[in-house]
């Protein structure tokens, strides 16, 4: 068969303004020799998803038993602080960075240390849509929607005819902060065997070794798209079995009133 022709596609927000986290935090390395007070930091917790425009609590605690100073290194809007024995609470407000690097630091009897976490945002696509296939000359046209998935630089859409890709799009070049709707159009000639195949399209987040997929209901190509020169040759060959038919029947018509003569 004859494919891929004409392959387009077509990206929206899908809101003016408005993604899945990890976190990792690093213990702090031994005190030097010879330090008086010992003590750790750790920020918590250590993996944290949140949609985008999201916030999250993020908890700083230490072994220190002495007063300390303690604060948060990040880029991200910082919201209230709560405070206790031995930790602090820090409210991140507004995630919108598919991935962010925050720093708790800690001084304790002149003494610095830190923990780090990572949040990431992202949110899966609400739907995926395989509108059905549409018939243009000599062409199938097929459209896939998917609408409101972040960050949609990592996302790949393709199409898959039974178990395999036809058409596939990445769209890395898209950098938006924001959710979106994406339309994949591409237009395939089909042949005889691509009849009652499902075809189905797919988006995959590829998120740093975090993926998430999602897909959408199959359709079937039902009508054959021909060229002409196959409809003149498929009209050729029904009107060559009409003519072959007829023919037969006047053969039987004839035996037939020879029988009833003889009666």
């Amino acid at each position: 068969m004859e494919s891929v022709l004409f392959p387009s596609l077509l990206l929206v927000a899908a809101y003016p303004r408005s993604g899945s986290p990890q976190h990792e935090w690093m213990q702090s390395p031994p005190m030097p020799s010879g330090t008086s007070t010992p003590f750790s930091v750790r920020l918590s917790p250590e993996l944290e998803a949140v949609p985008p425009g999201g916030s999250v609590w993020l908890n700083c605690s230490h072994s220190c038993p002495l007063p300390v100073r303690s604060s948060l290194r990040t880029q991200l809007r910082q919201g209230k602080t709560l405070h206790g024995s031995g930790w602090v609470s820090y409210q991140l407000l507004d995630v919108r960075a598919w991935n962010s690097k925050v720093r708790c630091v800690v001084t304790c009897a002149g003494e610095t240390r830190e923990a780090t976490a990572r949040i990431t945002a992202y949110k899966r696509p609400r739907s995926v849509i395989m509108e059905p296939p549409v018939l243009v000359g000599h062409k199938y046209t097929l459209r896939c929607y998917v609408t409101h998935v972040f960050p949609v630089g990592f996302l790949v859409v393709s199409l898959r005819r039974g178990g395999r890709v036809i058409y596939f799009e990445s769209l890395e070049r898209f950098t938006g902060s924001d959710l979106a709707n994406v339309t994949l159009t591409y237009v395939m000639r089909a042949g005889p065997n691509d009849l009652w195949q499902p075809i189905t399209c797919h988006a995959r987040l590829n998120l740093d070794g975090l993926v998430v997929r999602s897909s959408s209901a199959p359709v079937m190509l039902t009508v054959l798209a021909l060229s002409p020169a196959s409809k003149a040759l498929a009209s050729a060959s029904i009107a060559a079995m009409v003519g072959i038919l007829l023919a037969v029947g006047v053969v039987y018509v004839r035996k037939y009133q020879a029988v009833q003569t003889q009666l």
